[in-house]
């Protein structure tokens, strides 16, 4: 029953905060392709509910810097100044509000992780597909990447279990303390170490 009243709340809020934040999207995504060119947008393949596919986007924080051999830097080295700032701020994540109302994310829910961790799962981590990803979640406000990645896992799987309106509130406001004082934002599921090292 939750799940679908959820799902309502999620729509409409994604679509009025679209509306509120359009002045905002295009000033960001003008800035993007002025200091970085194209693409504006970057967009990577993650796992949601029943893990199906999707396309998760944000805004572009990294340039394509390689070196003399033409690979890829790291990406502390083509981090930009501009991306630095949106990652800091979480604004490179309001074109995931998109994925909001399309109904690939949720407001609150596990993080979307890598299509690459699927297979290593243990079947009780896998539960945590059973309810749609979210832009912020039970982990995320609980030491993010400062918690052992199987402790997250964990902290995903108990909101699954326990998951409420007055819970997704309690989210939602931890979430919004946390991006105002612009601690553990700006380190995304590509921060983690692979999950078969973190095994190891």
């Amino acid at each position: 029953m939750y799940s679908k009243a959820k799902r309502l709340l999620d729509f409409v809020t994604a679509l009025l905060l679209i509306v509120l934040t359009t002045p905002v999207m295009l000033a960001v995504a003008i800035a993007i392709r002025l200091k970085m060119g194209r693409p504006v947008l970057f967009r990577q393949m993650r796992p949601g509910l029943n893990e199906r596919l999707f396309t998760c986007l944000k805004f572009r924080t990294m340039s394509d810097a390689c070196d003399r051999e033409g690979t890829l830097l790291s990406d502390e080295e083509r981090m930009t100044r501009l991306g630095s700032v949106l990652r800091r701020t979480s604004m490179d994540e309001l074109p995931q509000l998109w994925n909001i109302l399309r109904g690939d994310l949720s407001f609150v829910g596990p993080r979307p992780l890598f299509v690459r961790y699927l297979p290593h799962y243990t079947q009780e981590e896998r539960r945590r597909h059973s309810v749609r990803p979210g832009l912020t979640g039970w982990a995320q406000v609980h030491g993010r990447n400062e918690v052992p990645f199987e402790k997250r896992l964990e902290m995903d799987v108990w909101y699954v279990d326990h998951m409420s309106f007055w819970l997704d509130v309690r989210i939602l406001i931890r979430t919004a303390w946390m991006v105002l004082r612009q601690r553990g934002v700006g380190a995304d599921a590509a921060a983690l170490d692979d999950l078969r090292t973190a095994r190891t």
